[in-house]
């Protein structure tokens, strides 16, 4: 790692160093006490770096830069340094004067240099898998489903992380889903009827699928659902064809391999898996159809063989069910002539590269779609590219029984949709009547069914409107799980994290095709471009050039909007480079997107003009999608799958701490007022709340449960945290530490501030209760301690079971003696019974009554209190003070006890006669100049039951005043930073030293045996 050099005496440094090896310049050097030798002097240094904390601990070896003559050295390297993944918000390469290649390790406020790997690439891809996977896990726990091989924090491998790598490029690279594993990968060559040859690739095998893709980018993919195999068989090895295995499938097609390493081993395991399959295959529709709910309008054919396109038939879709005069809304127009010509030419290449999804998708294949797919092939071929037709086929009347359990339900994502409906398309006339609005109702609200998790977000009204133009109901409906869950992942929640990456990968490419456009671009680009991904550029340009990027969305993934992004701003490059201000250069990229024409929509209509343009401005000149489809692939693509994850990997890592950093700000700001910390103790306090959860949630499995990080939630309550996470941090920076009673009190405090009884707290309620304990007053810190020892804070299940809870009640019969002279005596009562008048004058102006206090309770609050003063420096002082108070609240209790048994009896009298009670029997104090006639003063608190002890808030508070031990005890400044420092270094500390004891267990019977 790189490191400023510091300079270092070298005198001094021997004192405490010793030296291993040196050379002309350099020094390597061991710190004394650590490793071999058993001097003096090494155990003195030894012990005095084990008593200091660990961040404060010398690392054991350094490396020192001497120039020879000089007594000064330049410390220029250490070996001990902890960075928590999820403190990195930046990977990258970098060089500098010193180091020719190194990579750069980016935490908030500090940026590291590591050099000298012996393979830098293979290092970085590590460290961005590593930290990929645990701020995903941590993070984004909402949208990540971590592989079980990564369950384990302490046992992940390299082997591991490569294998998740490989599966999730896997499933990119030829659209799955998200449950596939990939199984095995074998070098081999597949035989191409198109060009007559066997071309050279990689076979992968996984659940359900086996697919294939050429060493030559773009040359051949082959996509095989297991579901469509009829047979898989070797055949004779020969010469010309070595090892070779022939997979059969529906619709007449079969697959030829050879050179494949393995061959029987990998047969056997593909053999085992279509089995299985096939074992779990749904019953065809066509045997139950009959006992089919599913309504007329919904059904589709039910396996992907069935969705060939020998006949290049019309579907059935929203626009082209509408009446066929051609003067009504909505009519299938002639086909033009360049429709003709696309039919012919995809009738020619479906004939030769396959009808069915196990086709051979080419680069002629892509040069199709980039010229525009035929309008009655459309749907099909979208169902085809995205994968949706397997779906399709392997849930037979899935959709239907979704519309059924949707229909009448109402939530949240009902009352969106509803709200969205008529915002859809609303200048197409399929969406100007009833039956369109209730296709586009029925296909969200099925999918808000089947995916709470995403439910429904904006932007997928319009995407679902296009999809219901070009494709039945149902096939619109898996359309929309295709891209929501495998092509856009992450895209459609409430953070839209998804598009930010990609945004953020858009913004990488521009820099590295365009460079000197992206100096010049204006920083609100980058809200312009979200929407392009958001929407797939379907708000951003008219509707017949927006269906021209779908279909190059649908085969080529993302990479075709990312592409023909930097197509936009080539194309107005000069414009952008010359434009005055970030409105101006907005208003003109607007312009350029709303005048792209295509042959689907080829005239403009007269008030498409931009509203920003005036008058005497001469309207854009019209771009053709054509073209600009062509020059986005000629000159940006076509991007690889590979590059394009590695980039999203390492720019989710950003877009994540991002998201955390706004959080945090926000949360600070809605905090920051209700409490006294100063803000920056504040933050720290955030950051050890925040790392608390996050150590839980990376060691420890999940346990059912309320989720204990929501992002749905208010800032202030997106992070909560548990009852043993709760006493962790108590005992790091609580200033009511209490030796052994500290996790009693920790238990206590977390079940008062339980208040939804979910057992979790969030930030607010953890930083109001600290703050009370450190920038209170007195009688705030009272009450909150008084609130810890009644219910429901204290339990009769109370840990703290040998506790004189669980014995007799105790009593005292002795006259009340505060061994003080008589004045003084007679001073602290008149003193003590004023303070309860005025605590309860108060005490009606208040907030609701406290409970009061049984004597139970009382005994374990006294216990509390001296705990807390154990190790004070005046902690003499303060067991005198609570002794004196205890005996006088105790005898309180017992004269209220006395007094409500005497009130309570049938036989006292109430009229004239009765006789007035002794006064030193039923009241504390009585004044001594009072007539011995007069009646005595009535109480400052309520009656309880017959023969119940209780003393009230305001009689301990009162009690607690008189003395100024404890006064100053309560009001003395408590230093907040310090222990929030101490807790930073400890931390960790705390929760290695907690998993060791847990360990112990585990090995001792290990141990015993041995023994």
């Amino acid at each position: 790692m790189w490191l400023p050099p510091e300079e270092v005496p070298l005198r001094s440094a021997l004192r405490l160093w010793v030296t291993q090896r040196s050379s002309g310049h350099f020094v390597l050097q061991r710190r004394r006490g650590h490793g071999a030798g058993g001097r003096l002097t090494g155990r003195l240094v030894g012990a005095l770096d084990a008593v200091l904390d660990s961040s404060a601990r010398v690392a054991p070896f350094r490396i020192l830069f001497q120039v020879p003559g000089s007594q000064v050295c330049s410390q220029i390297a250490s070996v001990k340094l902890v960075i928590p993944w999820v403190d990195i918000q930046k990977l990258e390469k970098t060089s500098n004067s010193f180091l020719t290649a190194a990579v750069r390790v980016s935490t908030p406020g500090k940026e590291r240099d590591f050099a000298m790997f012996l393979d830098l690439e293979e290092a970085l891809r590590v460290m961005e898998q590593l930290a990929d996977v645990t701020l995903r896990r941590l993070l984004d726990n909402e949208g990540f489903d971590p592989d079980p091989l990564l369950q384990e924090p302490s046992q992940i491998t390299k082997r591991d992380l490569e294998a998740r790598a490989q599966s999730e490029l896997f499933r990119a690279v030829f659209r799955l889903p998200r449950p596939e594993r990939l199984h095995a990968v074998r070098d081999c060559s597949l035989w191409t009827p198109f060009s007559r040859r066997h071309t050279a690739g990689r076979l992968f095998t996984s659940d359900r699928y086996v697919c294939f893709t050429s060493t030559e980018e773009g040359c051949c993919r082959v996509i095989i659902p297991l579901r469509e195999v009829l047979s898989i068989e070797k055949m004779e090895d020969t010469g010309l064809l070595p090892s070779p295995v022939l997979i059969s499938v529906r619709g007449q097609m079969a697959f030829q391999f050879i050179e494949l390493k393995d061959r029987d081993v990998l047969v056997e395991a593909l053999l085992g898996q279509l089995r299985r399959v096939q074992a779990s295959r749904p019953t065809q529709p066509s045997a139950s159809r009959a006992h089919d709910r599913t309504p007329p309008a919904l059904r589709a054919t039910s396996t992907c063989s069935d969705h060939t396109f020998g006949d290049l038939e019309m579907v059935s879709s929203l626009s082209s069910e509408e009446s066929p005069r051609p003067e009504a809304p909505g009519a299938v127009p002639p086909v033009p002539r360049g429709e003709e010509e696309k039919m012919r030419l995809w009738r020619d290449h479906l004939g030769e590269h396959g009808r069915t999804v196990c086709m051979f998708r080419t680069d002629t294949t892509r040069r199709l779609v980039a010229t525009g797919l035929p309008r009655s092939l459309r749907g099909r071929l979208w169902l085809l590219f995205s994968g949706a037709m397997t779906d399709l086929a392997s849930h037979p009347g899935y959709y239907g029984r979704l519309v059924q359990e949707s229909l009448g339900r109402c939530c949240l994502a009902t009352e969106e949709i509803e709200r969205d409906l008529h915002r859809s398309l609303p200048e197409h006339p399929a969406f100007q009547t009833e039956r369109g609005i209730a296709a586009l109702r029925r296909v969200l609200t099925a999918y808000a069914h089947r995916n709470p998790r995403i439910g429904y977000c904006q932007s997928m009204n319009i995407l679902a409107s296009v999809l219901l133009l070009y494709a039945p109901e149902e096939d619109a409906f898996w359309l929309l799980v295709a891209v929501c869950e495998r092509m856009l992942p992450d895209y459609f929640d409430h953070r839209v994290l998804g598009a930010q990456v990609d945004q953020s990968v858009f913004e990488e490419l521009l820099r590295e095709r365009l460079p000197e456009l992206a100096e010049r671009l204006p920083s609100a680009l980058a809200s312009l471009s979200l929407s392009w991904f958001l929407t797939l550029f379907l708000s951003a340009m008219p509707l017949g050039s927006a269906v021209r990027v779908l279909d190059c969305f649908f085969f080529d993934g993302i990479a075709a909007v990312l592409q023909l992004g930097l197509a936009v701003l080539a194309a107005n490059a000069r414009a952008l480079s010359s434009s005055r201000d970030d409105g101006q250069a907005l208003t003109l990229l607007s312009r350029f997107l709303d005048h792209i024409q295509s042959e689907d929509s080829p005239g403009l209509p007269a008030d498409s003009h931009h509203a920003f343009l005036s008058d005497d401005q001469e309207p854009p000149q019209v771009t053709d999608i054509g073209d600009l489809i062509r020059d986005s692939y000629e000159k940006f693509g076509p991007q690889s799958v590979e590059q394009i994850e590695r980039m999203r990997c390492r720019h989710r890592i950003r877009v994540l701490q991002g998201h955390e950093g706004t959080a945090k700000q926000n949360v600070l700001r809605v905090v920051g007022p209700e409490v006294s910390f100063p803000p920056d103790d504040l933050e720290e306090l955030y950051d050890l709340f925040k790392r608390e959860h996050m150590l839980s949630c990376y060691w420890e499995q999940p346990r059912p449960g309320p989720a204990r990080h929501d992002p749905s939630r208010p800032y202030a309550e997106q992070y909560r945290i548990d009852s043993r996470q709760f006493a962790r941090l108590f005992q790091l920076v609580s200033p009511w530490t209490c030796g052994a009673h500290t996790g009693i009190l920790a238990e206590r405090t977390f079940r008062l501030l339980d208040d939804s009884t979910d057992h979790l707290i969030a930030f607010r309620a953890f930083a109001a209760c600290l703050d009370t304990m450190y920038n209170g007053e007195m009688n705030e810190k009272i009450k909150l301690l008084y609130r810890l020892h009644i219910p429901p804070a204290l339990t009769e299940d109370d840990q703290d079971s040998q506790s004189p809870l669980k014995n007799p009640l105790l009593s005292t019969s002795r006259p009340l003696v505060f061994g003080k002279p008589n004045d003084d005596a007679s001073d602290y009562q008149k003193q003590l019974k004023q303070m309860i008048k005025d605590l309860a004058k108060e005490k009606a102006k208040s907030e609701t009554e406290l409970p009061q206090m049984s004597q139970r309770e009382f005994i374990q609050f006294c216990k509390t209190l001296y705990s807390m003063f154990h190790e004070d420096p005046e902690e003499n002082d303060l067991y005198q003070a609570i002794a004196t108070v205890t005996t006088l609240l105790l005898q309180i209790g017992e004269v209220g006890q006395r007094g409500s048994s005497g009130s309570c009896s049938p036989d006292s009298g109430a009229g004239p006669g009765a006789s007035a009670p002794p006064p030193e029997r039923d009241s504390v104090f009585a004044d001594t100049d009072t007539a011995p006639d007069t009646a005595p003063a009535p109480r400052a608190f309520p009656q309880e039951a017959e023969g119940d002890w209780t003393v009230s808030f305001e009689h301990i508070l009162a009690s607690l005043l008189t003395e100024q031990s404890l006064v100053n005890f309560f009001e003395k400044p408590l230093d907040v930073k310090s222990k929030l420092e101490n807790a930073k270094v400890n931390q960790y500390s705390l929760r290695t030293s907690e998993m060791n004891s847990q360990l112990l267990p585990e090995l001792q019977p290990d141990s015993d045996l041995v023994g």
